[in-house]
């Protein structure tokens, strides 16, 4: 009995190393915005803007500011008021405050014809017509009622003197998203930064309109 003992403890440890070792690992799939942009010209939730008043005006778009729990590689679902998931095998396939700068700049360019609009950090002796500022507190999947859901606050601002021009929000919350398709719910967000651009060239339209 005492050599069978340990034969047996042995044998039910190498058993339990093969059911660990035969289970699958889901992959960990990476994601990107501006996926509809240069290829269709402008995302879903952009429209064509005012051509003249915006002619050869130049943008700079300062480092955005996220929320502290939207600074993750992860994706963000909201499960309730105040509880959150972040889904370990669904990432953002680089820095979620760079991609959406970069997704709305791109954005912006399509949009209206900029003679330029650069990401920060710039040529300190960069000059621009418009600084834009944005802040970002939302900006996940809602379950389980299945909606993507962007909330931006921002600021157009005079470079020379540091003058606020305008501010905005930007709410931006729809349905049709099936709990559990990561890959439907970045499209919806990016439309969402489609429809935000949308706010900023309407507002930098009346800024400069005669």
């Amino acid at each position: 009995m005492k050599t069978i003992r340990p034969i047996l403890l042995v044998a039910l440890v190498a058993l339990t190393g093969c059911f660990s070792l035969s289970r699958e690992v889901p992959p960990v799939r990476f994601y990107v915005l501006g996926g509809t942009w240069p290829a269709t010209g402008t995302p879903a939730g952009l429209t064509d803007a005012p051509a003249s008043p915006l002619a050869g005006r130049s943008i700079g778009l300062r480092q955005l500011q996220l929320a502290e729990y939207l600074a993750t590689p992860l994706l963000v679902v909201r499960e309730g008021p105040h509880q959150i998931t972040f889904s370990e095998f669904h990432q953002w396939g680089e820095d979620l405050d760079g991609g959406i700068n970069r997704a709305v700049a791109g954005y912006l360019a399509a949009g209206a014809p900029f003679q330029s609009v650069n990401v920060a950090p710039w040529q300190p002796q960069a000059q621009y017509d418009f600084l834009i500022q944005l802040h970002l507190s939302c900006f996940e999947g809602v379950a389980p009622e299945g909606e993507a859901h962007l909330l931006a606050a921002w600021e157009i601002i005079r470079q020379r003197d540091g003058a606020v021009l305008a501010r905005g929000t930007t709410d931006y919350r729809t349905p049709g998203w099936t709990v559990g398709d990561y890959d439907g719910l970045v499209a919806l967000l990016d439309t969402g930064l489609g429809v935000l651009t949308n706010d900023l060239v309407a507002s930098l339209g009346t800024l400069v309109a005669p």
